[in-house]
């Protein structure tokens, strides 16, 4: 150190531009050294130099790198590289507060004891140092410098809502990934930043946040190492760390120094945690953002000055104490223990004799056990490198190629490669060091080239697991404030600049992910989509009814896709409105889609139920009626009229007339609206009756145009259900209330304590076998007597068995079809109930002219078969049905007094023509009418050909 030397401690917290005064110190002379004590720091700080000076000027010296142009002026080390005796101008050594660290302390208090330069010294670091300091520098200058920004605590925030220009610190590698592979997930990616990484890995990790397509970085605590990122909050996901030897709490300064690369320049940041970190103690908080910790007061030592005259002493002089209390005897670093354990090994021992093969076991304890496979792994590896050197001057050629061989392989995860990199990491390290290979350059160059394409491997890897280009694109571009090309197939696909982000369901944004990487993409693509839904609510104000539905869920569907749905409102008619809009649309979006809902909504129920609404808008229908009318309102068209008896008694002439204008229909069972019993009404009672209701299902429509139908295996399979459906529930089956009341007049006209027998007329309208009909007469409440007898011989020409075409006066007057329509329908019906399908007519006609050929024994289709058993003496099974007693069954069927279909309580039963007296005897069989054809009938024609076969 020359006379005019000046030694200098430049001491502060983070972001004081400590750093950058050093190198513009360093500049100013002629030759300079710095160390660093990042081999990744060391390179960012080169790269800079380079580009002031020029790569011919720099030097970088690092264990696993030596860039040494001939002309060199300034050298830019590792703390551990940098040369005893330089005779550099400028020596300056960062971050020198690490002289406190247990593993490499000792180096850093070396340097600040032993390495000055011959104009200028510098030693930067925390303040926290300057006593010390004094005291073993005497002649050091101090130089405060303050932050440049304000550093502020920020609490606790979870990882779904961390800031962009986060950093998230973990303290081994596993929490690294977790941590990276769940911003993936949740925020489209993080780039990650280790010691471990190679410099090449790292500067392209480095670049790929700092570039802005990632907005988060994962690292370990080597950030707080002097590294310059544009970070602007440092999240802790956790307060302690693994030192090699236990697990410790973070003490307030290295909490400080991570924390305090948040901020750069004139740009405030701040810090706190995340995960699984404790929240920080608010006096800890305080003391990070004032940086204000307790004073250095010793430093880890290690004896210098060593003795290689052989192992013994060697190792004697590593473990001298020092006579200054501020120097504490640094614990057995990696170096010392691998010497305990070579010395004591054979092959070692009978070789390391003599200073020079002493002070070459020194240097082969002192390789960097970067592989960490185990002590006695990394033992076996340098006793082979010190006795391949010892004895042969130099490491093997093919024991290098073999070595290159082994790992030259891009192939595996991250895991692999990241191995992979730590072994030829050694090898780098191998032929960095003169005279260990014989042919250095070479050397270098191979284990370059490997280290560089496991590097570019390695980094792809990291962004194929942590990275979702889609949707950190996205981000990136939302986050400068562009306005992103987006763009809509016609399947609903959503492109933003080319990249498909997920597809539109009705005004739902549906990404092509799930969990939290979609609601990552969701966030993400908020600002993009917003655009396009209010143009889609555009085409919505303006689409025809046709394009929109009421699903039989209550949904509301607009081309195939949910926009909305029914939600209980204050009466079954006038339903409330749930709009299914992205949370991205705007209030405007919104207000246009609920509109044109209420709108539609509004028309299906005016058109489809017309008659309830007119029923109650009716002013005049008084009294009675007003109150029966809105009682149908109120249950939406089908009410059974047992439930309203005392209504329907108090009802004359007038009112009664009064409510069949509106189409109402005084059946013996129901009262009901024929007109609303068709598929599309009953679809829609049935959706608003369970909306208004609350019910948790909704009810199976029934299927259209049957007349019965099975029921089990339907969705809310209760009366009140069947009700809404316009069914009757009997037994095992539902028949239509509308044919119930047709059933109704036949069975009136029968008569006679002896019961009565099904007639052709009663099996074409309910459609069913004369089985099935038994079992759907209990089900009213009948009772059913089963029996055989002979079957009568058919006269050759008798006439066919004929269906009542011409209906009774009262079905007449409120509109019901004519018996040979029913009974046609009724046939096609009983096919597609034996089938499960829809009937077809030339099969529906068929089987009618078999169940009214039934009772003379020929089958239509069949008559050679019939007039060949014509002489055997055959057996028919019968039904003997007598009616309910003492109101049995009237719980399914209506009161008794309803028996003609009249008022209960002996109030006179309501007239209808066509009724006739009765029989004698119920049991005495009829001839049948012969029905009149109906030209409009599909049937007709065909059961016209097989009457005349017939």
């Amino acid at each position: 150190m020359g006379a005019g030397s000046r030694t200098l401690a430049v001491l502060g917290p983070t972001n004081t531009g400590k750093t950058s005064y050093a190198i513009e110190r360093m500049l100013a002379h002629e030759t300079g050294v710095i160390g660093l004590p990042l081999r990744l720091l060391a390179r960012e700080v080169y790269d800079r130099i380079v580009a002031l000076r020029g790569p011919s000027a720099v030097a970088l010296v690092t264990g696993e790198e030596r860039i040494a142009p001939d002309r060199a002026r300034y050298r830019v080390c590792t703390v551990e590289a940098m040369p005893e005796r330089s005779g550099a101008d400028f020596v300056a050594v960062d971050e020198i507060q690490l002289c406190t660290d247990p593993d490499r302390g000792h180096v850093f208090t070396d340097r600040l004891l032993r390495m000055r330069g011959a104009r200028e010294t510098q030693f930067l670091g925390s303040a926290t140092m300057r006593g010390v300091i004094r005291e073993l520098v005497p002649e050091a200058e101090f130089r405060s410098r303050e932050r440049m920004s304000r550093l502020s605590h920020a609490g606790r925030r979870r990882m779904a809502r961390m800031p962009p220009r986060s950093a998230i610190v973990g303290f081994s590698v596993q929490s690294v990934y977790e941590i990276a592979e769940l911003l993936r997930r949740r925020k489209g990616g993080a780039a990650v930043v280790m010691g471990a990484l190679s410099p090449r890995t790292r500067n392209a990790q480095v670049e790929l946040y700092q570039n802005g397509e990632v907005d988060y970085l994962v690292a370990t605590d080597a950030i707080g190492m002097g590294l310059n990122l544009d970070v602007r909050h440092v999240a802790f996901s956790s307060l302690e760390k693994f030192d090699g030897r236990r697990m410790r709490a973070l003490e307030p300064d290295e909490i400080g120094q991570i924390a305090g690369r948040a901020g750069r320049g004139e740009t405030h940041g701040t810090f706190g945690v995340t995960g699984t970190a404790p929240d920080m103690h608010p006096a800890l908080a305080r003391a990070v953002s004032e940086h204000r910790y307790a004073p250095v007061a010793a430093l880890q030592w290690r004896n210098s000055d060593l003795d290689y005259s052989g192992t013994r002493p060697l190792l004697a002089s590593l473990e001298r104490h020092s006579q200054d209390p501020r120097l504490i005897r640094a614990r057995a670093s990696d170096d010392l223990q691998a010497l305990m354990d070579l010395a004591g090994a054979a092959e070692v021992a009978g070789r390391a004799t003599g200073e020079a093969a002493v002070r070459l076991l020194w240097d082969v304890c002192r390789i960097p056990d970067f592989r960490k496979t185990g002590r006695g792994e990394h033992c076996a590896l340098l006793e082979r490198v010190f006795v391949c050197i010892h004895d042969s001057g130099a490491l093997p050629d093919d024991w290098l190629a073999a070595q290159i061989r082994r790992i030259d392989r891009e192939d595996g995860g991250i895991e692999a490669l990241s191995m992979r990199l730590a072994f030829v990491r050694t090898l780098t390290y191998l032929t960095q060091r003169r005279g260990w290979v014989e042919n250095e350059s070479h050397w270098r160059e191979v284990a370059r080239a490997v280290e560089d394409r496991l590097s570019d491997a390695l980094h792809a890897a990291l962004i194929q697991r942590f990275v979702d280009r889609r949707t950190s694109a996205l981000m990136r571009r939302l986050g400068q404030r562009e306005a992103p090309l987006t763009q809509m197939g016609d399947s609903g696909e959503i492109m933003v600049d080319g990249e498909r982000l997920g597809r539109l369901e009705g005004f739902r944004f549906v990404p092509d992910a799930s969990g939290a990487e979609a609601s990552a993409l969701r966030q993400a693509s908020a600002r993009a989509i917003a655009p396009r839904l209010a143009l889609e609510a555009e085409r919505f104000r303006g689409a025809p009814d046709s394009e929109l539905a009421i699903t039989p869920g209550g949904e509301l569907a607009w081309r195939g896709c949910a926009v909305g749905a029914l939600i209980a409102g204050d009466d079954p008619l006038r339903p409330g409105i749930r709009e299914s809009i992205d949370d991205s649309a705007g209030p405007e979006v919104v207000q246009a889609v609920r509109a044109r809902l209420q709108i539609f909504v509004g028309a299906q129920i005016a058109e489809l139920l017309a008659p309830l609404l007119g029923v109650q808008r009716d002013e005049s229908l008084l009294g009675g009626a007003r109150g029966l009318g809105y009682r149908l309102a109120e249950s939406l068209g089908v009410l059974e009229r047992a439930e309203a008896a005392g209504e329907i008694g108090s009802l004359d002439q007038e009112a009664r007339a009064g409510l069949r204008r509106h189409g109402v229909r005084f059946g013996q069972h129901t009262v009901f609206f024929p007109a609303l019993l068709k598929p599309a009404p009953t679809a829609l009672r049935l959706v608003l009756w369970a909306v208004f209701a609350g019910r948790g299902e909704f009810p199976d429509p029934p299927p259209p145009g049957l007349v019965t139908v099975p029921a089990q295996n339907v969705r809310d399979g209760s009366r009140e259900a069947w009700r809404l459906r316009g069914y009757r529930l009997a037994g095992e089956r539902a028949i239509r209330v509308d044919m119930l009341e047709r059933l109704a007049d036949l069975l009136r006209e029968q008569d006679g304590a002896g019961g009565f027998e099904a007639t052709a007329d009663m099996l074409s309208i309910t459609g069913l076998t004369l089985e099935q009909f038994a079992d759907l007469m209990v089900g009213l409440g009948y009772a059913a007597a089963r029996g055989e007898r002979k079957k009568p011989a058919p006269a050759p020409d008798a006439p066919a068995a004929q269906v009542d075409a011409e209906p009774s006066s009262a079905s007449a007057a409120d509109g019901d079809a004519g018996a040979a329509d029913a009974g046609a329908a009724a046939a096609a019906e009983r096919i597609a109930v034996s089938s499960g399908t829809a009937a077809d007519p030339a099969m529906a006609a068929a089987f009618a002219a078999e169940s009214i050929a039934e009772s003379s024994g020929t089958i239509a289709g069949e008559p050679a078969a019939a007039a060949a058993d014509a002489n055997k003496e055959e057996s028919e099974v019968f039904y003997t049905f007598t009616r309910p007693r003492s109101g049995a069954g009237r719980g399914r069927g209506g009161g008794r007094a309803d028996r003609r279909g009249g008022a209960a309580k002996g109030k006179r039963p309501e007239k209808g023509p066509g009724k006739g007296k009765r029989k004698a005897a119920a049991a005495r069989p009829r001839p049948a009418k012969k029905p009149k054809i109906d030209p409009s009938n599909p049937f007709a024609s065909a059961l016209k050909d097989l009457r005349d076969r017939m």
